[in-house]
């Protein structure tokens, strides 16, 4: 019996998933994706588990011009919130959402259900980003998921337009490599694997 196109195996799937790293910001340059391309990244993002099906996050995406404008709105902020901010600081604010051709905010939206707990909803979201990555990677482009302190900044999220039961999971920014692909050390398996067995 031969197997279906659902389970065959994919050892370039392996091979990819081995070699995936996160770009720093600092290296992102344009172009960044199409709108087409875009598009398949936001459907693989989607496709997480999800118990109850409630697709608790969605997308804000900030893409040409409305990125310098975003930024006024970092700028004003962060002289509101840091008093004691330098002009060289707020510029920096101003130009953050420039650091990338496209910026993609993930708003975990987590839903009052009577079988699906918020951390199981939150813990969706997360997924949401590490699909996202994976699946700019996967097209050819260089991703940062990155919150920083406007993830968390209660003006910024008004700004944003969340509501009550929402947060911001992270921006992902995405664009080209300037550099090869580097990494970084990670976990050996020996220290964070362990098996249980009856006592």
């Amino acid at each position: 019996m031969t197997a279906s196109p659902e389970t065959t195996a994919s050892p370039e799937t392996i091979r990819f998933l081995l070699a995936r790293r996160s770009a720093k910001i600092v290296t992102i340059v344009e172009p960044g994706p199409s709108p087409e391309e875009l598009t398949t990244i936001l459907t693989i993002a989607a496709r997480v588990p999800d118990h109850g099906k409630l697709a608790p996050w969605r997308f804000i995406l900030f893409e040409g011009e409305a990125r310098a404008a975003f930024g006024e709105v970092l700028a004003r902020r962060f002289a509101e919130v840091e008093p004691r901010a330098t002009p060289d600081m707020i510029a920096f604010e101003r130009a953050r959402f420039l650091r990338a051709p496209v910026v993609v905010g993930i708003v975990s939206s987590v839903q009052d259900h009577v079988k699906v707990p918020a951390w199981e909803q939150q813990l969706s979201a997360g997924a949401v980003g590490a699909n996202m990555v994976a699946a700019c990677e996967a097209l050819g482009y260089a991703p940062a998921w990155l919150t920083e302190w406007y993830g968390y900044d209660e003006g910024i999220a008004a700004a944003l337009g969340l509501g009550p039961n929402e947060r911001m999971a992270g921006f992902v920014y995405i664009g080209s490599r300037s550099v090869p692909k580097d990494d970084r050390p990670r976990p050996a398996l020996a220290d964070v694997v362990t098996t249980w067995s009856p006592r």
